[in-house]
């Protein structure tokens, strides 16, 4: 609610795209303008995911959370900007891991007093996909080879990646059919109207509409404000591209943290970046081959380290199903000094 004064930038972006005004002033616009359509898109899945039950429902958040980075990156490709997706992706991934759930937990254990606890069998399942996620990346980065061969190994494990999205998202359907029927029997007739309810449905539309005009926009814009502001390909997709895209996921995190309901706030930013690297990834790798970019997942090795760092860290931190305010701070110091590194990559 506290964005909905974030979209007149989007008219306003849209003009001074038109208008051909300094390229640093419409990439701002339009990444605000992305905030508040982003957030809509949110709302209105939270909304339509309430006749879905718990675990349906919260399977359609974390993957519809993941569209503003999808339809960002595949903007951002059609300007040929690979190493920058590929950046964004890392950025996505450890934004997430690394800042998204340390600044909950910050926030969460500091109003609420108390150590914020979880289900550590849930941990457990996204920890495993977290690790398949990093197979993923890593097989490529430590193996050199020709350019065709990067492209044949990239597409295969991006079907690889995928098939094990589509496990998980079996034995989440599986594992909650008579929960959820329960659930939804329980509160029939309160949803009925909410079945038949169009409005979260049209909201879902004119906000992915209006990224994919604003994103448009600022990816054309991107590349000449990282030039302006002396940046490179990487550090612009890591701590650029990517903390747009996770805005609305960071906003519901910290909120459901200040709740005293870390087991959503944990699936939330697990289930994100568990999404990042087994949906968004392998279809960016998909969509660059329509259209002519060869996009791979040979990701630097930097990169590379930067997420097994992250997923460490995150696996330290969760191992004993209980955290205390104090884990925050060191997630976010972790971010941080990886955001030093990374700007001073040559």
């Amino acid at each position: 609610m506290g964005f909905k004064w974030l979209f007149i930038c989007v008219p306003l972006g849209i003009g001074l795209d038109y208008l051909h005004v300094n390229d640093l002033i419409v990439f701002i616009i339009s990444a605000l303008a992305i905030i508040p359509l982003a957030n809509l898109m949110g709302d209105a899945t939270e909304e339509m995911s309430h006749s879905l039950g718990a675990a349906k429902g919260g399977l359609l958040n974390s993957t519809m959370g993941t569209v503003p980075d999808l339809i960002i990156g595949f903007f951002a490709l059609q300007h040929g900007l690979i190493e920058m997706v590929k950046a964004s992706i890392t950025g996505a991934i450890i934004g997430n891991l690394l800042f998204g759930l340390g600044l909950s937990i910050f926030v969460g254990g500091v109003k609420n007093k108390t150590q914020l606890h979880f289900d550590r069998g849930v941990t457990h399942i996204y920890s495993s996909l977290l690790l398949l996620t990093t197979f993923g990346l890593i097989i490529p980065a430590v193996f050199e080879h020709s350019v065709e061969s990067d492209i044949e190994i990239s597409l295969n494990i991006s079907i690889i990646l995928l098939l094990i999205y589509m496990s998980s998202v079996v034995f989440t359907f599986s594992n909650s059919k008579a929960t959820d029927h329960l659930e939804i029997n329980n509160t029939f007739q309160h949803d009925v109207q909410s079945r038949v309810n169009f409005r979260p449905v049209i909201a879902l539309i004119v906000a992915g509409i209006g990224l994919a005009f604003m994103s448009e926009i600022m990816t054309d814009a991107i590349g000449p404000t990282a030039n302006v502001l002396g940046l490179t390909p990487i550090f612009a997709g890591v701590f650029l591209l990517a903390p747009i895209g996770m805005v609305s996921e960071l906003i519901n995190t910290v909120r459901f943290s200040r709740q005293n309901k870390f087991d959503i706030s944990l699936a939330l930013t697990l289930g994100s970046s568990t999404q990042i690297g087994l949906l968004v990834a392998p279809l960016l790798v998909f969509m660059g081959l329509a259209i002519g970019q060869n996009m791979d997942l040979l990701f630097s090795k930097f990169e590379v380290i930067a997420i097994i760092l992250s997923v460490a860290a995150i696996n330290h931190i969760l191992h004993l199903g209980a955290v205390s305010w104090v884990s925050g701070p060191k997630l976010i110091g972790i971010y941080l000094m990886l955001g030093i590194a990374f700007y001073n990559i040559p």
